[in-house]
């Protein structure tokens, strides 16, 4: 029985059927209905059939990257030039539910190189770099990575140690970095370190291969198994001024850059919410037990109904957050909220998918279990969500709980 009823779920599931209960598709363009579809035809066909395997495995399908790069889905609301596919945020944000929906690993692979890689250079670079990085980087033939969080500077990375000293006409990096994603094998990786001179933060683009840098494979992960994050060492590493981001000068440019991921994060936690709702509907609808389909249960029917409400409310949150950045209209709060939100409830929606599954849902046959495993990263990177309460809560009272 176990047998049939997985074939038939990976027949079935990632049809995302039923869960776009308030018809928000019609609320799309053209052409963000074609990102949308583009991408879940590439994951349905390309990511879910073989992303078990190597999830379980802890390895990269690196093979996937030149049909993505065929796809045309690298851009953003603010990343339009040189080969970048004009997009509105809602448009980009479909894009990364959609790939979570699959996988968050792969997802999470296409928003380190554009959401926090290329937007770094994009936003913090000189026209000069942005012309000579980015359309290499929109074909996807060479990868980003970015590098900030440290092995004592997570939710204070604005306290990183990493240094950078100015000699001549180079600087000279040293320090740690941790959980980079992409960062054992990625072409350029942007690192942030203080300026011993100013004690300011300053943006760098580094080379895999250059002399002082390198990357180890973080092992024994729960979580997100396939990104290949690293710890990484920067022991007088030489970059040239020309490879400074010359509109990085302190840590609020960095701040711009991380504010623009919350949204990102979000969208996420929709598609692994949305792939737990559709596993364990489907799931309901095939399990007989006690001759009968659980789905005739009247537990099951609540819990069904408290995710798609959970599922609903998370689509609207996105689909509003998209619209006030298409609109100019964000602050770093609604992003915050956004982020704090949407994966709380995602969390909480694949908790009770691998419930509805009983003792099948720990199994990787059925999916559930590696989203809510990578939902623990969600719950964290960009900001834990105990950092956006915090945020979140000084806007709202005007009083700071950081210390």
């Amino acid at each position: 029985m176990t047998d049939q009823l997985t074939a038939e779920l990976a027949r079935d599931i990632g049809k995302a059927r039923g869960t776009d209960y308030f018809v928000m598709k019609d609320q799309l363009s053209e052409d963000e209905l074609d990102l949308l579809y583009t991408t879940r035809t590439f994951g349905e066909a390309e990511i879910q059939p073989v992303i078990n395997d190597y999830w379980e495995r802890g390895e990269f399908p690196f093979e996937i990257i030149p049909k993505m790069a065929e796809l045309n889905l690298i851009g953003d609301w603010n990343l339009r030039d040189f080969g970048c596919r004009p997009m509105t945020a809602v448009g980009s944000g479909l894009i990364v539910a959609e790939l979570a929906r699959n996988d968050t690993s792969i997802q999470t692979f296409w928003g380190v190189h554009m959401g926090l890689a290329m937007q770094s250079i994009n936003m913090l670079g000189s026209e000069e770099q942005r012309a000579h990085y980015l359309p290499q980087m929109a074909r996807l033939e060479k990868i980003g990575a970015f590098a900030l969080t440290e092995p004592n500077h997570g939710s204070d990375s604005v306290s990183l140690e990493t240094t950078a000293e100015r000699q001549g006409g180079e600087w000279v990096i040293n320090g740690l970095k941790r959980w980079p994603g992409n960062a054992v094998w990625c072409d350029y990786i942007i690192v942030f370190a203080r300026d011993v001179d100013d004690k300011q933060v300053k943006g760098f683009i580094v080379e895999r291969d250059n002399p002082g840098y390198s990357a180890t494979k973080i092992e024994r992960k729960v979580s997100l198994r396939c990104v290949q994050n690293a710890d990484i060492v920067l022991k007088d590493c030489r970059v040239s001024e020309e490879a400074r981001l010359q509109k990085c000068r302190s840590f609020m440019d960095v701040a711009k850059v991380l504010a623009g991921t919350r949204n990102g994060v979000a969208w996420a936690a929709v598609g692994n919410a949305t792939a737990a709702y559709d596993i364990a509907l489907t799931y309901a609808e095939r399990r007989v037990q006690f001759g009968k389909p659980i789905a005739s249960n009247q537990m099951i029917q609540r819990i069904l109904v408290e995710m798609l409400g959970d599922l609903t409310a998370m689509q609207l949150y996105v689909l509003r957050l998209g619209r006030l950045i298409d609109e100019g209209k964000m602050t770093d709060t609604q992003a915050s909220l956004a982020k704090y939100y949407c994966t709380v409830k995602a969390r909480d929606v694949c908790r009770k998918a691998r419930d509805v599954l009983g003792g099948n849902g720990i199994t990787l046959d059925f999916h559930v279990m590696r989203h809510l495993c990578d939902m623990e990263a969600l719950i964290t990177y960009e900001g834990t969500v105990e950092i956006q309460s915090l945020i979140i809560g000084r806007h709202l009272t005007g009083h700071s709980a950081f210390v």
